[in-house]
């Protein structure tokens, strides 16, 4: 399987975008189960017009996303990083450098999320939040597309929260994907497009420590001409209690959501345990 995944990385961005789109499709027709989850998490975040209109667009884009993956974990990191042929917000990581207190970037699963870090990778140390697939050939592809020289990797545990935090109190950048949804006991029943998802805590947490805080995603463009990355403050500051910290960072991966819905990645089950009951952490628990 990595095998072809090399092969399959030599190819131009633009080609396999066009049959990542094709996988996209194929996914959709071949998995009832992912087909359900796709409509039900669009239905339930955007309402049944906004879900028709876009779905055609998120199918192929799914797919996409899939198989860029190649591209961006296999290829050397400057021409990964030469995929990004526009940034937006830059001047918020200068500002956020100089306050010198480490900066937390968050990332919804939304666009290119896994050059987010890549590409932060070559100008600073970034430590990411990892939690290990299931499939042991998956992981070695992964670690091997991630064995970037700043760019460090923070098990999902105990141990990879002090990663995270000591590299913050250093002044370093972390990053996590936000809408990741926790294992039972380490998250919260929050509002995400209207309706409760269990949301993870983790990040809120963070915010504590005084860091900047960015939302951060990487559009795709047409054509496979590149990507567009874009760098946003929240909305409003982030503050209050954890719960309403999270809660927060609910409405801050909507408002990035709202910006591009074809490119979120719908099929991720986010309202995971809807209509049963999860057990709540205590206060000094993992999110």
């Amino acid at each position: 399987m990595i095998t072809l995944s090399r092969i399959l990385s030599c190819l131009p961005l633009a080609w396999l975008h066009a049959l990542g789109a094709l996988l996209g499709w194929l996914a959709w027709l071949l998995s009832a189960t992912y087909r359900r989850h796709m409509r039900e998490n669009m239905r339930l975040a955007l309402g049944e017009a906004e879900a028709r209109r876009v779905r055609a667009m998120a199918i192929g884009e799914a797919g996409k996303g899939a198989l860029e993956l190649v591209k961006i974990w296999l290829r050397p990191l400057g021409e990964t990083a030469a995929r990004v042929v526009e940034v937006s917000g830059w001047e918020l990581v200068e500002a956020a450098s100089r306050h010198g207190k480490g900066i937390l970037y968050l990332t919804p699963h939304l666009g290119c999320f896994e050059i987010t870090a890549q590409y932060l990778s070559t100008h600073a140390p970034i430590t990411v939040l990892y939690r290990q697939p299931r499939q042991a050939w998956l992981q070695a592809l992964i670690e091997a597309g991630r064995a970037r020289p700043q760019l460090h990797l923070a098990a999902a545990d105990l141990s990879g929260v002090r990663s995270l935090l000591k590299a913050l109190r250093r002044g370093e950048a972390v990053g996590m994907l936000p809408d990741q949804a926790p294992k039972a006991g380490e998250g919260r029943w929050l509002d995400f497009f209207g309706k409760p998802a269990y949301t993870m805590t983790l990040a809120a947490r963070l915010t504590e420590s005084g860091a900047a805080v960015i939302m951060v995603w990487a559009e795709r463009l047409p054509a496979g001409a590149g990507y567009h990355f874009r760098l946003q403050e929240p909305t409003q500051p982030i503050r209050g209690s954890i719960e309403e910290r999270a809660q927060q960072i609910n409405h801050e991966i909507e408002q990035l959501v709202r910006q591009c819905p074809a490119q979120y990645l719908w099929g991720y089950n986010r309202y995971k345990g809807r209509g049963r009951v999860l057990p709540v952490p205590e206060e000094g628990g993992q999110g």
